[in-house]
């Protein structure tokens, strides 16, 4: 993202703000539908078939495990037979990842096979007849295996950023298929049937739309490699690098998959739905913000290569500040847009206790702020603390479990939020300061006290300004949204301000942006 001479990084520039654009722009389509189907969901299928979409997701979740990381190595070894235009490189590569994947696919579905072996048990607490249990882990398990022998060699369009191209021909798709089962649900007979059939069909359109794409764009895919299983001696990198992301792959799972399956096992499925609505709003809150800053990680890796320490350092603290400021704003607005928001969308009785959504706005918090650590930790090839992912796994469950016993589902939160910070807000950035930029930890240490205490000074000034607002957000969606707006351009001025006044790194930001946009235009 960041322009230097030259007209390759002017066209990697290009491709950045152009993935960017249309990332966003579909995201947010994808979020007003994302709620207007779910409002729908709720009242046609009910919280606990949602509920067991949770769960099933969950569990199909911890078997696709066995992936690796290997899409995430594949990435990386693409990167220069990309820039070399070296087809023959390509293809192996890709043959490669697709004799890998089928392997996996083939253990997913066996070990899918064992586990609908022990769903009478899993779901005993279920109400619903347990052939919907059979039936939605079935159609999840087939859109699953159709990203194993189909979808996979949409990772060439990602390396070669061009991601806007799996906006349109994959993820479109799939926003339109919320669309035509919201429809179904409310105005066909037999709902669900239609709900899970929909799901299996949009599966395959979505994967011939991909495939398409992708063979237009690289046609030279199109060609067999012969024994693609005898190339990972030719790669060994791949090998390795799996090897190493299969450990951090671990950690993530189990942060954002196990949670529903706890909470489950302490209270219910309407449980898991109630939590899944609040889930919705923050997950998409940090879907938009990846979409706008992860076009960014591949200049990163190029800016990390040319060596240039002073202008890393620079660089880090202006995507830290730029994404504080947006992390932040996000923080107070969640708390105090959730709860009219979900009155106004789906009713009063599927709110959650306000001390619930005090610890999923800190989850969102910790979640959102620490990519700008781990964008600098991939673009320096630091995969080889292997113990961190395992420690936060077992952090994760020990603490999920022994204090969800306790106190539900704030402590099953609660424990995600204890291994998070251990984790993701010490030991990340002490190893990416220490083992990748090379500089004191106590500068990073500066830096994010600096940040912290902005964020809790625009908060004192933001609470009493919310009471003078002269508008009830609960009161319908024009309300609603002339609160929200207000709320918004506040808290941005207000944490805006601070920032600029306070920090180099959002001043360095705003004029860069400024330059890169000036240059664009101009062109």
């Amino acid at each position: 993202m960041f322009l230097m001479s030259g007209s390759q990084n002017y066209l990697r520039t290009k491709k950045s703000l152009r993935n960017s654009v249309v990332a966003l722009s579909l995201q947010i389509v994808t979020l007003l539908v994302g709620f207007f189907s779910r409002k729908i969901f709720l009242d046609y299928l009910g919280t606990e078939i949602l509920g067991l979409n949770t769960t099933a997701t969950s569990l199909l979740n911890f078997l696709n495990l066995a992936e690796l990381g290997i899409g995430s190595a594949i990435a990386v070894t693409l990167y220069k037979p990309l820039f070399d235009q070296d087809r023959n490189a390509i293809r192996e590569i890709v043959a490669l990842q697709g004799w890998l994947y089928k392997r996996i696919a083939f253990f997913v579905l066996g070990g899918s096979l064992v586990l609908m072996c022990f769903f009478p048990k899993i779901f005993s607490k279920m109400d619903l007849p347990l052939w919907y249990a059979y039936a939605s882990y079935a159609v999840l398990l087939f859109s699953s295996l159709l990203s194993y022998f189909v979808n996979y060699k949409q990772i060439v369009l990602s390396a070669d950023q061009n991601d806007y191209k799996i906006q349109y021909s994959y993820k479109l798709v799939w926003t339109l298929k919320l669309v035509v089962q919201a429809l179904a649900v409310r105005f066909f007979s037999h709902p669900y049937l239609w709900w899970i059939g929909l799901e299996a069909a949009f599966a395959i359109l979505a994967s011939l739309s991909l495939s398409r794409t992708v063979f237009k764009s690289y046609p030279y895919l199109k060609e067999k490699v012969p024994e693609p299983g005898k190339l990972a001696a030719r790669y060994p990198d791949v090998v390795t690098k799996v090897k190493q992301v299969f450990f951090h792959k671990i950690g993530g799972f189990v942060l954002t998959q196990t949670s529903p399956i706890i909470i489950y096992a302490f209270a219910s499925l309407t449980t898991v739905a109630l939590y899944g609505n609040y889930l919705l709003i923050t997950g998409n809150l940090s879907t938009l913000l990846t979409a706008v800053f992860v076009s960014m990680t591949p200049s990163v890796g190029n800016m990390v290569a040319e060596g240039d320490k002073k202008l890393i350092m620079k660089v880090f603290r202006e995507l830290f500040s730029s994404r504080f400021l947006i992390v932040g704003v996000c923080c107070i607005c969640t708390w105090f847009l959730t709860e009219p928001f979900i009155t106004l969308w789906i009713g009063p009785g599927y709110l959650l206790d306000r001390s619930t959504l005090l610890l999923i706005v800190i989850l969102f918090y910790i979640s959102a702020s620490v990519p700008t650590v781990e964008g600098f930790l991939v673009a320096y090839g630091l995969f080889r603390d292997i113990w961190s992912p395992i420690a936060e796994a077992i952090l994760n469950l020990g603490f999920s479990i022994l204090l969800g016993h306790f106190y539900g589902l704030n402590g099953i939160l609660t424990g995600v939020i204890i291994s998070q910070v251990i984790i993701k807000l010490f030991w990340k950035p002490y190893f990416l300061f220490r083992s990748g930029l090379q500089e004191p930890v106590r500068i990073y240490v500066g830096i994010y006290l600096k940040h912290l205490a902005a964020l809790a000074v625009c908060y004192l000034i933001i609470v009493p300004f919310t009471k003078v607002i002269p508008i009830d957000p609960g009161h319908s969606l024009g309300s609603f949204l002339l609160y929200a707006l207000i709320l918004f351009a506040a808290c941005c001025v207000c944490l805006g301000v601070i920032l600029y006044a306070t920090e180099s790194g959002l001043r360095g930001f705003f004029q860069r942006m400024r330059h890169v946009l000036s240059d664009v235009i101009s062109k």
